[in-house]
């Protein structure tokens, strides 16, 4: 084949991080390359993430990586390998972007603004000459005789390369382009889209104080959630921070048991489900009903509501009292001990009815997507088109938050962005600059 022939070697569709990642990656490996996104700016998913601060990856070892991506996380395994958290790192730092770690290995720029990061890699494609083309949507992907020859604009212009990359998310976050375009390119290359399902979302609850809006905007941090089945059993512990909502918990450790409410409401059908939160995770039930005992007995006087003022988060003290059938002007002299325990329970176990999570437009990450059964993990290349590859979260993968999601798409990104150059100048028969 000639060079020539083609427009391009590799065509990447999608301006985000995995885009964004495989276009450097693929025109590093002396790929011409085209960038092709629909809006008129690169990065907006990007921009927003970590509000706003960008939290670019996680600095625990990569065993914990996988730990945090529930969905299909092993298949990551070769694409960290080869391009992992450590290797962002010192990519950003080699952009001239510092990076500082903070809480739960989060590691975000120094400057605390995602923009920092988006333009870092913007810059680093046009220095390495990649084609990129704004307000650019495309109408299809273009195949010939078992490959990929290029992709139809909306236009009407027709690009052309031996490889493409889809890289253009999921249906989450609507409003940065992620509309769910690439399952029906993935779709008429033979590929199968597992059900779409929304993940790292905000959980809605049905309980009296949430429809009355009692501790609406009430944050809580450190606290644990368990979710338990319709049957009883426990489904997941999850751990952070949260925030009471209008319409039920976010926060990180909500969003992160969104992933579990999706995944058991697909089981058991839109039925509620039971989550407690505990509290003080670090405390025994022995311990809060002893020391808060105690409270009471050196303030004999003071109404029990009273007494727990800077013991618990102020507007959850009626709650509290109620659900342990405890009055609130109840004092020392006046109070059980089995009443007592009953406190200290419901501390460790506050009840909420969980009806479901936001819609998947308004989650944060997409779960399901294109089967990663049908992509080589290594080079995330199709295994039913040759040419063809994914990135990020079009494909059936997803983490929990925390820099785990932007991993994932950074490390595919470069994976496919690699493969691709490799690829396309092998099928032109040139040698790799």
């Amino acid at each position: 084949m000639n060079r020539l022939q083609y427009d391009y070697d590799v065509i990447i569709i999608g301006g985000g991080p995995s885009g964004l990642m495989a276009g450097i990656a693929a025109s590093g490996r002396g790929a011409r390359v085209c960038l092709v996104e629909k809006g008129g700016k690169l990065g907006r998913k990007l921009i927003i993430s970590g509000g706003g601060r960008c939290n670019v990856t996680n600095a625990k070892e990569q065993d914990e990586l996988i730990r945090q991506m529930p969905g299909n996380g092993r298949f990551m395994y070769s694409a960290l390998a080869q391009f992992g958290n450590r290797d962002i790192i010192e990519f950003f730092q080699e952009l001239g972007v510092a990076l500082k770690e903070e809480d739960r290995g989060r590691m975000f720029p120094v400057t605390d603004k995602a923009v920092t990061v988006a333009q870092a890699l913007i810059d680093r494609l046009k220095q390495q000459h990649v084609d990129i083309r704004l307000n650019a949507p495309v109408r299809e992907v273009l195949y010939e005789n078992g490959r990929t020859s290029g992709i139809l604009l909306a236009s009407g212009e027709k690009l052309t390369a031996p490889c493409v990359i889809i890289a253009v998310g999921g249906c989450s976050v609507p409003q940065t382009g992620s509309t769910g375009d690439g399952y029906a390119w993935a779709k008429a290359a033979g590929h199968t889209i597992t059900d779409l399902y929304p993940t790292e979302v905000p959980l809605t609850a049905n309980d009296s104080f949430i429809r009355d809006k009692t501790l609406q905007g009430l944050s809580l941090r450190e606290i644990t959630m368990t979710l338990y089945a319709p049957n009883g059993k426990k489904i997941t512990t999850q751990e952070g921070d949260m925030i009471f909502t209008h319409f039920g918990l976010s926060g990180p450790a909500s969003l992160r048991m969104g992933h579990y409410v999706s995944i058991s409401q697909r089981k058991y059908g839109a039925v509620p489900l039971a989550l407690t939160l505990d509290l003080m995770p670090g405390k025994s039930k022995d311990e809060i009903s002893a020391e808060s005992w105690k409270l009471l007995e050196d303030q004999p006087k003071k109404a029990v509501k009273n007494v727990l003022k800077g013991y618990l988060p102020e507007r959850m003290i009626p709650l509290v009292l109620s659900l342990a059938r405890i009055a609130e002007d109840t004092t020392y002299s006046h109070m059980k001990k089995q009443e007592w325990a009953n406190l200290a329970g419901i501390i460790k176990a506050f009840p909420l009815t969980i009806t479901g999570t936001l819609s998947l437009e308004e989650a944060f990450i997409t779960g399901g997507g294109v089967s990663v059964k049908e992509i080589d993990p290594r080079t995330m290349r199709s295994k039913l088109m040759d040419g063809l590859y994914f990135a990020g979260e079009v494909m059936d993968v997803h983490a929990h938050t925390g820099g785990y999601n932007i991993t994932i798409a950074f490390s595919s990104g470069h994976a496919a962005g690699t493969h691709s150059a490799e690829e396309a100048l092998e099928f032109l028969g040139e040698s790799r600059v």
